[in-house]
């Protein structure tokens, strides 16, 4: 964030530049504001193709610590409870979406508008009931967060696949429409993935490994 404000400050005698940043959290497959909890859940919409949370807010940052504070303050409204396997698990994914868009000052009759979102994703890890002994709506939320993952690991499996290129199932989970554009459209993708050295956590480990090694595969 810091590098992107450096940027804008160096072109801003020539250029015009908005800046936006929304955040919302994705609990038991509905879509929770966290810049606005109190709004309640909010439909899924769909134009050009592209699907969005109706009514989801933004706010204009002035600068990095802006952002840095909003994700700190807000972070405290995600779902978050204790598990055998983590004393502060993450029962739902976030997704932090940064949008930039810039046209030049001196515009003469038609403008030119360019626009670019950076989406930061935070996946709540898979669930093991076996390891996090989950009973209750902590079971209910484990099987919501596999089914999300595998949606979206059925989704990376299907644009590694030159055979299935006509059929991508983006519609499978709620994640996954959201993460379209982040997956197979316009974008460079990073996947950074948490792993442990512990022979405890083999299986998980070499589970996550093979997960974002596909991942690197999408072209």
């Amino acid at each position: 964030m810091k590098d992107l404000f450096s940027r804008i400050q160096a072109k801003s005698h020539d250029t015009d530049f908005s800046l936006t940043v929304s955040y919302l959290e994705i609990y038991n497959e509905t879509i929770r504001d966290l810049l606005h909890p109190e709004s309640g859940p909010l439909a899924l919409r769909e134009i050009n193709g592209v699907a969005a949370p109706a009514g989801l807010s933004t706010k204009e940052p002035s600068s990095a610590n802006d952002v840095v504070e909003w994700i700190m303050l807000r972070n405290s409204n995600r779902n978050v409870n204790a598990t055998e396997a983590n004393a502060t698990s993450s029962r739902s994914h976030a997704v932090l979406s940064v949008t930039v868009s810039q046209k030049p000052r001196a515009g003469g009759l038609t403008e030119n508008h360019s626009s670019a979102s950076l989406s930061i994703i935070d996946l709540a890890g898979s669930e093991r009931a076996s390891v996090t002994k989950n009973k209750g709506d902590r079971l209910i939320e484990g099987a919501n967060i596999n089914r999300s993952l595998l949606a979206l690991g059925n989704c990376i499996n299907a644009l590694c696949d030159p055979r299935k290129r006509g059929h991508v199932p983006y519609r499978d989970s709620k994640l996954t429409r959201l993460l379209k554009q982040s997956l197979g459209g316009n974008c460079k993708t990073v996947m950074i993935v948490c792993v442990s050295p512990s022979s405890q956590h083999y299986d998980e480990t070499h589970n996550t490994l093979q997960y974002a090694n596909r991942a690197k595969e999408i072209k």
